[in-house]
């Protein structure tokens, strides 16, 4: 048995990365993980399902509220 299996990647691999690339210049790739997390699991709450386009919605929201937070702290 090997015990170096790869571990499949995320539904959201792709939605990571397509905001990590969009919010590069503004977020971190950890806070744009611990978004998509936070609207994966807020999604679940909410409907029941996580469907990729609408934790990728979701985290965008939070991604841009926390840009719109952070440029009014100055």
């Amino acid at each position: 048995m090997n015990d170096h299996t790869k571990a499949d990647p995320t539904p959201y691999a792709e939605v990571e990365a397509l905001l990590r690339d969009e919010f590069a210049s503004i977020h971190s790739s950890t806070t744009v993980t611990r978004c998509v997390e936070a609207a994966h699991y807020g999604a679940l709450e909410v409907t029941g399902y996580a469907h990729p386009s609408l934790v990728e919605r979701i985290a965008r929201k939070h991604l841009h509220v926390l840009a719109l937070v952070a440029s009014e702290r100055g």
